[in-house]
């Protein structure tokens, strides 16, 4: 029989067991989700068994953070317990939940907060507040999902060069780690939207959701995320009015747009109305690290060998599917290629997925930031994702893998260019297609003249200085205080 517990103060399951004489206690006990785990230290007892299982976890090398939101199964030596419960609890840290077999785990924002009266009530108080009052910025970096992109390098150049400026980050929960200095606000909780609103500068790389009442004084930067190759907002095929108008609404919230090279300037303008602003064409401030970055920390967070091989899969998302593309095996492709396979799902699919294991894989989906793991990367496979922008500042192999391409291009969203006309690297269709291009040299020498073109274009400005130069405009136009 195996009983559990919510240890408040600690933050802890306590577990517990009887065992029949001699039998041994559980070698292994686990709090499994789809993108975390947590795993408990047995010790015997007179009568059996106790356990003690954290509600955080260690990623990559950083601190002990909550658990991410989501469900979780308890799992004794592999077997799921099963008539769990647990009245709704809220921690400092998360909420927790517990019926059946499945343990639930969510961002601690009060209950109240969550109702639509509670919601209402905060979005009114946010409304009325005069705002823009405190030497801030709010940084959003995908929905909350994250701390790294365009605003995670922009937040490390002001900690560097204005270090009295308080830096608020979104977050979904507060599984997502955070930049040293700064300081985490939960989507949705009361401080969340006060610090939204008396931040005198919010720096996004997506659209501002919920509610957004701009203040008197204060200024968006919108950076966005990527240079694009399919179609963006009022581009896309078969667009609503009313999407339409969504779209146009969005972009006037924002005083300056970001945008890595000229060619993106002049699709983002237009594809989000964007004319009458400035975009502020200084590079990507994420791509520094490709200059100025050490790998070997990264390699050791992942613990990946100083000698191996690292093949990076990234494709973009699917409109017709929640969860990442499953194109490629990542197991066969490490063994036949002799590497590590980092898998790296768009952050559409971190919710809806799971990460995926095996023999020298290593889901990277959560991993906090991208550029680094295009630092690490010897070798970018992907297909139609932005990300093919940011590798080539680095000058190393990239392989496309797009066995949808029609479907892709024709039917979901459709492109700006000729990806197969203009390539920095091979297109292939299969898996052992990739896998012979990725043996055979001359496939990378055959692209290096379309390569060098394509940097020429698109990397003019990744030269590790986008950070600094955002930086200036800032402090200059006087958004910030030094």
């Amino acid at each position: 029989m195996t009983t559990v517990r919510l240890d408040e103060a600690r933050q802890a399951l306590l577990i517990s067991g009887t065992a029949a004489a001699g039998e041994p206690a559980p070698s292994r006990i686990e709090l499994s989700g789809r993108r975390a785990a947590s795993t408990a230290q047995v010790v015997a007892a007179p009568s059996g068994w106790d356990a003690v299982l954290p509600l955080q976890a260690v990623r990559w090398g950083g601190a002990a953070l909550p658990l991410p939101s989501g469900d979780y199964a308890l799992l004794v030596d592999g077997v799921r317990v099963r008539d769990l419960g647990i009245e709704r609890t809220l921690l400092p840290g998360l909420r927790i939940e517990a019926s059946g077999d499945t343990v639930r785990i969510s961002a601690p924002v009060d209950p109240a907060h969550e109702s639509a009266e509670g919601r209402l009530a905060l979005e009114g108080r946010y409304a009325a507040q005069p705002g823009a009052d405190e030497n801030a910025v709010f940084f959003e970096s995908f929905y909350g999902q994250s701390s790294g992109c365009n605003p995670g390098a922009i937040d490390r150049e002001l900690a560097r060069r204005a270090p009295g400026v308080t830096r608020y980050w979104s977050v979904v929960d507060l599984s997502v780690p955070v930049p040293d200095g700064a300081v985490a606000v939960v989507e949705g909780s009361a401080e969340w939207w006060r610090a939204r609103a008396d931040a005198r500068l919010l720096v996004v790389n997506d659209w501002l959701r919920r509610r957004f009442d701009r203040k008197p004084g204060q200024h968006v930067l919108q950076t966005w995320h990527g240079t694009p190759l399919k179609r963006l907002a009022l581009h896309r095929a078969g667009f609503h009015p009313r999407r339409w108008l969504a779209v146009v609404r969005e972009a006037r919230r924002w005083d300056a747009l970001l945008a890595q090279n000229p060619y993106a300037e002049r699709v983002l303008r237009k594809a989000y109305a964007f004319l009458r602003k400035p975009v502020w064409v200084d590079g990507y401030p994420r791509n520094d690290v490709l200059s100025t970055g050490d790998p070997a920390p990264i390699r050791a967070a992942l613990g990946i060998g100083d000698d191996e091989r690292v093949l990076l899969y990234a494709p973009t998302w699917r409109d017709d599917r929640s969860e990442m593309v499953d194109f490629l095996d990542a197991e066969a492709l490490a063994a036949s290629a002799d590497a590590v396979v980092l898998v790296r799902g768009h952050s559409r699919t971190i919710k809806p997925g799971r990460d995926r294991a095996g023999s020298r894989v290593v889901d990277v989906t959560g991993y906090p930031d991208t550029a680094e793991l295009l630092l690490v990367a010897d070798a970018l496979i992907t297909d139609y994702s932005s990300v093919m922008f940011d590798f080539s500042a680095t000058g190393k192999p990239m392989y496309f893998l797009v066995p949808d391409l029609e479907h892709y291009r024709g039917e979901l969203r459709g492109f700006y260019f000729d990806l197969a006309e203009r390539a920095p690297g091979p297109l292939v269709r299969t898996q052992d297609e990739l896998v012979a291009a990725l043996a055979d040299v001359s496939a990378i020498a055959d692209h290096a003249g379309a390569y060098v073109a394509w940097q020429a274009q698109f990397n003019g400005r990744d030269d590790g200085g986008a950070g600094g130069r955002v930086v200036d405009r800032i402090l200059d136009l006087g958004w910030l205080e030094a």
